[in-house]
C-alpha cells in the first residue's frame, strides 16, 4: 500500500514538474513585455503552487516506502530530480522579471540542492531494490 502511494505522489510530482516548465516555455514565448504562461500564476504562485510540492512529494515518497523494494519508484525519483536540474539549468540562462532582483547563484543552488538530493534518493531506491 505504501508503495502504491508513493508511485502515485511521485507521478503527481512529475506531473506538476512538466506543467511548471510547460507554463514557464509559455511565457518565455509570448509578447516581450508580458511573462504569463497559460496559467494565471506569477512566477512566485507558479514556485510555490506547483514547484514547492515537486520539490518535496519525490521525498516523502522515498521515506514512506523506505522498506519496499522498488526499481521503479527510483526511477521516478532519479526523473523528478532531473526535471529538477533541467529547470535550474534553464533558470542560469533567463534573465528575472523587470522590476525583481534574483541571485542567480542563490536561485540554483536552491534548485540543484533538491534535485541532486532526490538524484541520490532514486540511486538509493533502486540500489537496495537490486539487492
Amino acid at each position: 500500500m505504501a508503495l502504491k502511494a508513493s508511485l502515485i505522489i511521485t507521478g503527481i510530482a512529475i506531473g506538476l514538474l512538466v506543467l511548471y516548465g510547460a507554463d514557464v516555455a509559455a511565457s518565455m514565448s509570448g509578447d516581450e513585455g508580458k511573462s504569463d504562461g497559460f496559467l494565471p500564476l506569477d512566477d512566485m504562485q507558479r514556485g510555490m503552487g506547483l514547484g514547492g510540492p515537486a520539490l518535496i512529494l519525490p521525498i516523502i515518497a522515498f521515506f514512506i516506502s523506505l522498506k519496499e523494494p522498488s526499481k521503479g519508484l527510483g526511477g521516478m525519483i532519479i526523473i523528478a530530480g532531473v526535471l529538477i536540474l533541467i529547470g535550474g539549468l534553464a533558470m542560469v540562462g533567463t534573465t528575472a522579471p523587470e522590476g525583481t532582483e534574483r541571485d542567480p547563484i542563490a536561485s540554483v543552488a536552491m534548485l540543484f540542492a533538491p534535485g541532486i538530493f532526490q538524484i541520490a534518493l532514486g540511486a538509493i531506491k533502486i540500489k537496495k531494490s537490486s539487492n
